[in-house]
């Protein structure tokens, strides 16, 4: 395992402070504000540390409401909304200074046979036939951005099918990304962590699809300033981090400041495993 990874997990392994509060530390940040992934992530957790262990989250829908600190800890405050015979549900604010920055409801499902069918897996890559991220960053970004990227990015390998936004600026194309992923070390058998790392890394990359359809960097070369807003997932069927997952991402739309994301994530031999839709600020600076 590697030590991000190991630093990583440590973030995501949340202290009990009261039966439903638990608090969460935060990894120096690329902006001045937490990346929205860990907070998605250490929601998720808040919330799955009160359900019984037999059922696991099939859905989570999160809004951003402020720009956390870094620098503090957040507490996560769970509601126990409901416990079904088959279905639990639970709300959890993220609070630090006083103030909610963000709010998430997550639902838990024990399992169950039902219908089944999927949409087929897109063509991609071979994950292993393509440069790592952090092989790619120094040849396109200035040596500080890539070192800072590479350096918050050390606990996933993230490989791009295409040219990234950063390394495509000024070239319109579709508004579609691939990205495979898996983290850079194994993990232990525990599904609602490796659910937790997938969402941690689903606010990644995902407006990287808007940025594609003008030919924007994002905020690597400054050319746009961005935050996510909401952020909305659905597992469907199980998979591990710590093996290859394809992020098929795209963009429907972008209006009025914003920009949509939506994605699939499918296991290397073809299963839907995710699907995840964000909506986020995107702004040309002025």
């Amino acid at each position: 395992m590697t030590e991000a990874l190991d630093a990583l997990l440590d973030l995501l392994d949340l202290e009990q402070i009261e039966r439903d509060y638990f608090r969460g530390r935060s990894r120096s940040a690329l902006v001045p504000r937490v990346f929205g992934g860990q907070v998605a992530a250490q929601a998720l957790v808040a919330a799955g540390r009160t359900v019984p262990g037999d059922r696991a989250p099939h859905s989570l829908h999160a809004y951003f409401l402020r720009a956390g600190d870094p620098g503090a800890p957040i507490v996560y405050m769970v509601d126990r909304i409901r416990d079904g015979r088959s279905f639990t549900t639970r709300r959890v604010v993220a609070v630090q200074h006083g103030n909610p920055i963000f709010h998430l409801s997550a639902s838990f499902q024990t399992y169950e046979e039902g219908l089944e069918h999927q949409t087929d897996m897109p063509s991609a890559p071979d994950p292993e036939s393509l440069p790592t991220a952090a092989e790619m960053l120094p040849r396109h970004l200035p040596a500080d951005v890539a070192e800072r990227l590479i350096e918050a990015r050390a606990a996933v390998d993230l490989r791009y099918a295409d040219a990234p936004p950063w390394a495509s600026v000024g070239t319109a194309r579709e508004p579609r990304s691939q990205v495979w992923f898996r983290t850079n070390g194994k993990l232990a058998d525990d599904p609602l962590l490796h659910i937790a790392l997938a969402t941690y890394v689903s606010d990644m990359t995902l407006l990287d699809s808007v940025l594609l359809a003008h030919g924007r960097g994002g905020w690597a070369v400054g050319d746009v300033v961005g935050a996510s807003l909401d952020h909305a997932m659905w597992f469907h069927r199980p998979f591990r981090a710590d093996e290859w997952l394809l992020y098929d991402q795209e963009s429907p739309s972008a209006s009025a400041g914003r920009g949509l994301g939506q994605a699939r994530i499918y296991t290397q031999d073809g299963r839907l495993a995710v699907t995840v839709i964000q909506e986020g600020v995107v702004r040309v600076p002025r």
